[in-house]
């Protein structure tokens, strides 16, 4: 029996392959490689394909015993999704309405679903809790918050089991350093600032320095990528343990700004690191910070590269190797 991996050549489907493997889970993964690599996936049998193409999803099911989905594919960036709703909503939305048929269609009943805080948009309460109001800026959190709701439905309605996580800022990399953060075009802090150390960028735009934060700019909770990994590793055993649906924030509780995002990021790799302050962008929230304690209590998580000098560090060692 295996598990299928949607989106297993992305950032954080390939950190969480990694995981499955060294638990020695059989591993199928499914990715288009429009913004994943075929080089992060280091196992398992993989398929190259969209999750839309009906008669290519139905293949896989067929070619191999599943037994679960760890669902990613998805489109992730903000700014991008603010210029193109509709292929935001068509790639994520459609591509996971037409997983949940074939799911249905061959008797997989149990999915964790990659979510985000987007969906919570410009907090109320901080830390945010799961119980806090939904209402996203943008049409990424808009599509990820939809899916949320239809595998509600698909619950009640299809006996398919889901736990949803809503991760915050992703960041850092495997400890090997053999996989990382490797977007094109780049939008997360994190890698852009170890690329401006690099030389490899002129400098990093902070976008907006007139947040009401302490020193201006956006705070952000940052999460180690294989911590997010163990986290969904977990959510499977408790769907099989249990089949009971969730959801869950997954975050380390703590919020940095840019400016000290930046500053820990020039103690870690010893560089100078030139900035600009620039505009504010749509749809940023100024404070997004999670209260994991939910995940902590029923899934038994426990982050173990917690610090943002860990996270940076393990960012900075794929990055110094691979560039």
């Amino acid at each position: 029996m295996a598990i299928l991996v949607t989106g297993g050549a992305g950032y954080i489907g390939s950190h969480t392959v990694m995981e499955l493997l060294e638990n020695r889970d059989e591993v199928v993964v499914v990715d288009n490689l429009v913004k994943g690599h075929k080089n992060a996936i280091k196992g398992g049998k993989f398929y190259c394909g969209d999750i839309r193409d009906e008669d290519f999803l139905d293949r896989v099911f067929k070619e191999s015993e599943i037994e679960a989905v760890i669902h990613f594919a998805a489109y992730s960036l903000v700014g991008e999704s603010m210029k193109d709703p509709i292929g935001y909503y068509n790639n994520n939305v459609r591509g996971t309405i037409t997983l949940l048929r074939f799911m249905k269609k061959h008797g997989v009943k149990n999915i964790v679903f990659s979510s985000t805080a987007a969906v919570y948009g410009e907090a109320k309460n901080v830390p945010i809790t799961e119980d806090d109001d939904t209402c996203p800026e943008n049409p990424y959190g808009e599509s990820k918050l939809a899916i949320e709701k239809l595998l509600k439905w698909a619950s009640d309605s299809l006996d398919i089991n889901y736990i949803a996580l809503r991760y915050f800022n992703a960041a850092g990399a495997h400890e090997s350093g053999v996989i990382g953060e490797d977007h094109d075009p780049e939008t997360h802090l994190i890698p852009i600032v170890l690329e401006t150390a690099l030389g490899r960028r002129e400098k990093i735009i902070i976008f907006g320095d007139d947040y009401n934060t302490p020193d201006g700019t956006c705070i952000r909770d940052y999460i180690h990528v294989m911590d997010l990994a163990q986290a969904h590793l977990l959510a499977l055993d408790k769907l099989k343990k249990d089949g009971e649906s969730g959801i869950y924030n997954l975050g380390n509780g703590k919020g940095f700004s840019v400016k000290e995002v930046i500053e820990k990021s020039k103690e870690v790799t010893g560089r100078d690191i030139p900035v600009e302050i620039g505009n504010r962008r749509k749809g940023d929230p100024h404070i997004l910070v999670a209260s994991s304690e939910k995940a902590k209590k029923e899934l038994q998580w426990k982050p173990k590269y917690n610090s943002l000098e860990k996270i940076i560090e393990d960012a900075w060692k794929w990055h110094s190797n691979t560039h």
